[in-house]
């Protein structure tokens, strides 16, 4: 923790509004040569889309394609999914990874829909696990269609995104997403055995964010390299930038959970501490918290819900301890790593919009 938070000295992190101006690109640039829209844009991130607009155009349809199927089940679920959108950080991630290495083919855009899949899948089972009501503002696939079909959907969405990936041949890669889904698995049932523990460790819980959530966003950018033919250096690099990315991008996750306006992130806020997860904001109040306020995370705990204690009195609590603050600067910590990550490579517009990604992740508001 000491050696992360000491970075905090470095010069601040670009603002989206610093973004080179070749990085940033016009609204015009936003669509696909064939004039077709980007979908679901994810807000702060136009000029990181612009550099890859038409291959993200392909990702949506792509992803589509494979969510229809001729069972009606399938296909009802795979409308909804389609239907609920995403920032699509992760095909992003890939997609300009696999630019910045100079790379010309078309798997790139496969590979980005195999990331979303398996991403997809994941959100899929943890909401079956969490007994989570709502997911991006609409009801949970488990909340409409029950436990059993969403867990089958979910067990669906993986076999199927590595059903895409065999289509590539490559068994390298396969490697790499078969290990990335073990490691997700493993973090998954940590996690799960942790639930509602008050002696959860900051170390401990990173260590779930990282095999949860930072071993996808690294597997996007080694993926993107071990197809373009990078050197050795420039895969681990840009498997470094993908791993820290994604801590800042879960530890962000964990900080909304508390901040976030309801209506723009799409669920309950403090849904996390009713699900009995403990994340960094609470984790860092408990290591100095005195006997009343752990029996008031406590009591939340054993019920499930704000009924004695409400959210705002957590809140509270956590402001005036600052824990927020000190989860937002960890979060900026790992942020600048990811953009030191990118060192090795050349100055170019690619590498310009990797670097604005981490801006987008830690400042975002959902």
């Amino acid at each position: 923790m000491t050696e992360l938070v000491s970075r905090l000295n470095a010069p601040r992190l670009r603002s989206a509004k610093e973004v080179p101006s070749r990085a940033r690109g016009a609204d015009a640039a936003l669509r696909g040569r064939a004039g077709r829209p980007v979908p679901v844009l994810p807000p702060g991130l136009p000029g990181v889309i612009a550099l890859v607009a038409d291959k993200l155009v392909e990702v949506e349809e792509d992803c589509g394609r494979h969510l229809r199927s001729e069972f009606a089940a399938i296909d009802e679920l795979g409308s909804y999914i389609a239907e609920g959108g995403g920032k699509r950080v992760r095909p992003i991630l890939l997609l300009l990874s696999a630019q910045l290495c100079g790379y010309h083919g078309d798997r790139d855009v496969m590979f980005a829909s195999v990331f979303e899949f398996i991403h997809t899948a994941t959100l899929v089972h943890d909401d079956v696990i969490d007994e989570a009501k709502m997911r991006r503002g609409r009801g949970s696939l488990n909340s409409r269609w029950g436990n059993g079909l969403t867990v089958l959907l979910g067990d669906y969405l993986y076999i199927k995104s590595m059903n895409m990936a065999l289509a590539a041949d490559d068994l390298a890669i396969i490697k790499i997403l078969a290990n990335i889904t073990l490691k997700m698995i493993e973090g998954e049932l940590i996690a799960d055995r942790r639930r509602s523990d008050l002696g959860m460790s900051e170390r401990e819980h990173l260590e779930i964010v990282r095999r949860k959530t930072a071993f996808l966003f690294s597997g996007c950018g080694r993926v993107a390299g071990v197809l373009a033919g990078a050197s050795p250096e420039k895969v681990e690099a840009l498997a470094d930038y993908g791993m820290n990315l994604g801590m800042a991008f879960q530890i962000v996750d964990d900080l909304l959970d508390f901040t976030a306006d309801e209506t723009v992130l799409g669920k309950p806020v403090a849904s996390d501490l009713r699900e009995g997860k403990l994340t960094l904001p609470l984790i860092y109040l408990l290591e100095r918290a005195d006997r009343e306020q752990r029996a008031v995370v406590q009591t939340v705990l054993e019920e499930r819900d704000f009924k004695t204690v409400s959210r705002e009195t957590i809140v509270q609590m956590l402001q005036a301890a600052g824990t927020l603050e000190r989860t937002r600067e960890l979060a900026l910590s790992y942020a600048r790593r990811a953009s030191e990550a990118l060192d090795p490579f050349d100055p170019c517009p690619a590498r310009d919009a990797l670097q604005v990604l981490p801006d987008f992740v830690v400042f975002r508001d959902h």
